[in-house]
C-alpha cells in the first residue's frame, strides 16, 4: 500500500495470538448472547476503529455534527480519554477541558448548541442523554469511538480505516496495532477509509476494496483531509497557508496526537522549513515541556511561528510559562474532512435516510 507505516515487532507475535484468544472468547460471548447488547429507540450512530492510533475519529464526527444539526437535535458521547474525573459529565461551553478531555471539550467549543456528554459507561451516558430535563430532545446520538464497546448495538456502525495502516496487512496488538482480528470489520454498516491521497486513482481504489473484501451490505467510502487557515490560539487572527511558503516562514509543529507523521507531511506541502515536536496522544504538557518548546523556538530561524492541532490547542490554551513571542506566533492547524470519488451526496443520503427511518 502506498505511503505504509505499518510496523510490526515480530518477537511480540505470541503475545498477539493470546490477545487474540482473549478478544475472540469476548466477541463470541456477545454473539452468543451470554453478554448483553441493548438496542435504544433513538438513533445511534458509533464511529471507530479497530486500531488504537488516530483515524481521524474527531473530524468525521465534526463532519456528522454539521450534516444531521441542520434538521436535527445532536449530542456526542465519550468516554473522554484521560480526563481527571470519572461519571457522567455533560459539557457546557465553560466545562474545563480536564473534567472532560480534549477531544469533546474540542467539539463543544466548535459547536456549542450540540449536547457533548462523557461517561465510560456508554449505557449510562445514553439513557442520561435520553431522560435528563436538559438534554431529553436529543433526537440523535454519535458514539465517540466506540466500535469495541459492543454493550450497546447501534443501527449504523460506521468504522474508520487509516489509508496508510490498512487493517488487513496489520497485526494484533501487541506486535502490531489491531484491537481486535480483522473478520470483526464485519460488524460495521459502513466502512470509510480515511487520510487518503487527494489524487487516488482508480486502480488505487481498487486495490483497496479488494484487499478488504466487504459483505454486500457494508458501504465503502473514501475521504482526505481538507486544511483550513490556521487561526492565532491566543488572540485574534489568522495566516493563509500559502504566506507559509511566500514569506520564507519556518515552522515549529508541535503535538500530541496518534499519527503526527500525518500531519507533518502534509504541512510540507504548505512550508518549506518544518521542525516537527511530538509528544504522546493526549499528552498533558508540564512545565518541562513548556521549556522544551521555548527552547525549540528559540533555535529556529526567523521568520518562525508554532502550528498544532485543535486537539493539542485544549491542553495548550491554559499553559503557563510560554515565552510570549511564542504566545504571539502559536497557531492552530483546523482540519476537515472531504469524501473522494463523488461520494459526498450518496453518504449524506444513506445517513440522513438511516436517521429518518429510526427516529
Amino acid at each position: 500500500m502506498e505511503g505504509n507505516r505499518i510496523k510490526i515487532n515480530e518477537w511480540l507475535l505470541p503475545l498477539s495470538w493470546l490477545y487474540g484468544v482473549g478478544t475472540d472468547v469476548r466477541n463470541h460471548l456477545f454473539d452468543m448472547g451470554i453478554l448483553s447488547s441493548k438496542k435504544y429507540n433513538l438513533p445511534i450512530i458509533s464511529v471507530g476503529n479497530i486500531t488504537v492510533g488516530g483515524t481521524g475519529k474527531t473530524p468525521h464526527i465534526e463532519y456528522l455534527i454539521r450534516l444531521l444539526s441542520r434538521k436535527y437535535k445532536v449530542a456526542v458521547l465519550s468516554r473522554g480519554y484521560k480526563r481527571k474525573c470519572r461519571g457522567y459529565v455533560l459539557a457546557q461551553p465553560d466545562t474545563p477541558m480536564e473534567l472532560i478531555g480534549d477531544e469533546p471539550w474540542q467539539l463543544k467549543q466548535k459547536f456549542p448548541e450540540t449536547y457533548v456528554a462523557v461517561d465510560a459507561n456508554r449505557r449510562n451516558g445514553i439513557e442520561r442523554l435520553m431522560s435528563d430535563q436538559e438534554t431529553r430532545d436529543v433526537q440523535v446520538i454519535l458514539l465517540d469511538d466506540a466500535y469495541q464497546h459492543r454493550y450497546i448495538t447501534p443501527r449504523l456502525n460506521i468504522l474508520l480505516i487509516d489509508y496508510h495502516r490498512m487493517i488487513t496487512e496489520d497485526q494484533l496488538l501487541p506486535a502490531g496495532q489491531l484491537r481486535e482480528r480483522v473478520s470483526n470489520k464485519n460488524r460495521a454498516n459502513m466502512v470509510i477509509v480515511t487520510k487518503c491521497p487527494r489524487d487516488l486513482t482508480p486502480i488505487g481504489y481498487r486495490v483497496v476494496q479488494q484487499a478488504l473484501h466487504l459483505k454486500p451490505f457494508q458501504s465503502l467510502f473514501f475521504s482526505t483531509l481538507k486544511y483550513r487557515n490556521l487561526k492565532k490560539l491566543f488572540g485574534e487572527g489568522e495566516m493563509h497557508l500559502e504566506q507559509l511558503r511566500k514569506d520564507n516562514i519556518h515552522v515549529l509543529l508541535l503535538s500530541g496526537i496518534g499519527n503526527p507523521q500525518q500531519m507533518e507531511q502534509d504541512m510540507r506541502k504548505f512550508a518549506q522549513h518544518v521542525t516537527p515536536l511530538s509528544y504522546p496522544d493526549h499528552h498533558y504538557f508540564t512545565s518541562k515541556d513548556v521549556k522544551t518548546i521555548n527552547l525549540a523556538a528559540q533555535k529556529m530561524q526567523k521568520p518562525m511561528i508554532v502550528v498544532t492541532t485543535e486537539k493539542d490547542a485544549a491542553r495548550l490554551k491554559n499553559l503557563k510559562g510560554l515565552d510570549e513571542t511564542i504566545r504571539d506566533n502559536m497557531y492552530v492547524f483546523p482540519i476537515e474532512i472531504e469524501i473522494l470519488k463523488n461520494k459526498e451526496t450518496t453518504l449524506n443520503e444513506q445517513i440522513i435516510n438511516y436517521v429518518h427511518k429510526n427516529s
